[in-house]
């Protein structure tokens, strides 16, 4: 079956035996650069990426460290081996060769739930899944001389890519999405998930020192993962992850990463978040998310014995079209209500006209926004310096970011449109 001279299977490295791991980080699709930064700047070293998720190298403190840090990523999980899998024999073999009896509990209740094959010839997803279970829960059966699992204890959750034929095994060290910070209770309708909005502050490059609106809050998402940021808050303090109901979790490391992390919190830095929007319960929800979320840095900063209080974003009830600039240079971003938050193309089309008037009312800022409708930039009559398309969940999006607002007359609209469109079509016929 196996063959281990034509077949190499690079495993997982525990705790126990060695100080790095491979961890695998999943993202939107779009944000793996963006993603990448922030790896590279907490310390760990990249391996490579692809569509959605990006590979890097880390010690044992990243294990936790990672979910507890990363703003960008959705998931995070252990490469548990990767390996050469053209047929059901040497997928299960490759499997069966990890030591999964150092990593999950004898009551473990293992779920293998997805399946990813791209330009494989194991591409029934059903079956590789059955598969992977089949060879995990007969290893575990043979190391632990028992036929069947009781299964009454924590879940453990696998993840299996197959691309070209290489198999990649993965160990949820997440449980719940990252993007589930613990701080929302109610996000309204077609909520922004708040790892989208940390992504789309680094591509327009904000510092704390800049004025930050966003004129559509809603549940308030944009300006509180402004406000961790700029406190320098980690956005996991306020949860729990699944890499702490695994045997390899040092509770006692933990913990002094929590209060290291802790240490790191600004609290001595004046911020400008604000956000506003026409609908008042939409407000009333930024402004309750807003307070969990600063009672949750609250308790961080009371964990190691201080007191310091993190100053709530202010949230208004306003409609976009009443409200000016209340400093000279700062940066609009938003996710303008679409599709099921609006109803309908005719009525998105209306709105995106209407923001127009934001040229001129916030002169001099940089505005950033994400929308799904592709007439955006026709019905603004202003083209975007630049573009990012961004695919989270099932739903294709696009970052528009606008580097200064100017209120145009309409020939030089039409003049800065074409050059800015023909510049993206021959950037398009290049890479093409």
């Amino acid at each position: 079956m196996f063959d281990r001279k034509s077949h190499i299977v690079r495993m997982a490295k525990t705790c126990y035996f060695c100080s790095m791991n491979t961890l695998v980080a999943l993202c939107a699709v779009g944000a793996e650069k963006i993603l990448g930064n922030e790896i590279k700047f907490l310390g760990w070293k990249i391996i490579d990426n692809a569509p959605g998720r990006v590979r890097f190298s880390a010690d044992d403190d990243a294990l936790f460290r990672s979910n507890l840090c990363l703003r960008c990523a959705d998931r995070v999980y252990l490469q548990m081996a990767s390996y050469r899998a053209e047929n059901f024999d040497e997928l299960f073999d490759g499997a069966y060769s990890v030591a999964w009896q150092d990593f999950l509990k004898k009551d473990t209740r293992l779920v293998v739930d997805k399946v990813r094959a791209n330009k494989s010839r194991l591409n029934s997803e059903h079956s590789v899944q059955a598969m992977i279970q089949k060879a995990i829960y007969k290893k575990l059966g043979d190391v632990w001389h028992i036929s069947t699992l009781p299964e009454t204890g924590a879940e453990a959750d696998v993840r299996v890519y197959i691309d070209s034929d290489e198999a990649l095994l993965l160990l949820d060290l997440s449980g719940l999405p990252l993007h589930k910070r613990g701080y929302r209770t109610d996000g309204g309708i077609a909520p922004l998930r708040e790892t989208v909005a940390a992504s789309l502050l680094q591509m327009m490059m904000w510092r704390r020192a800049t004025a930050l609106h966003d004129p559509f809050c809603g549940s308030g998402t944009i300006a509180i993962e402004a406000l961790l940021y700029a406190h320098n808050i980690a956005p996991g303090f306020g949860r729990r992850f699944a890499v702490e109901t695994l045997p390899f979790f040092n509770a006692e490391r933990a913990e002094h990463i929590r209060a290291a992390e802790a240490e790191k919190i600004r609290t001595d830095v004046e911020v400008r978040v604000t956000g506003s929007d026409i609908d008042r319960a939409a407000v009333e929800r930024a402004k309750k998310n807003a307070e969990y979320a600063c009672v949750m840095a609250g308790r961080a900063l009371q964990s190691i014995g201080k007191s310091a209080h993190i100053v709530r974003p202010d949230f208004i009830v306003s409609d976009f079209k009443d409200l000016s600039a209340p400093y000279e240079k700062g940066l609009l971003l938003c996710n303008p209500p679409y599709g099921e938050r609006l109803g309908d193309d005719e009525s998105a089309q209306a709105l995106y006209r209407e923001m127009r008037g934001l040229f001129s009312d916030f002169e001099g800022w940089q505005m950033g926004v994400i929308t799904s409708n592709p007439h955006f930039e026709e019905a603004l009559e202003h083209a975007a310096e630049r573009t990012k398309s961004i695919k989270a969940g099932n739903l294709d999006t696009v970052f528009y970011m606008f580097d200064s607002l100017s209120p145009l007359s309409t020939q030089a609209k039409k003049t800065q449109s074409r050059k800015n469109w023909q510049k993206r079509v021959q950037k398009k016929r290049e890479e093409y």
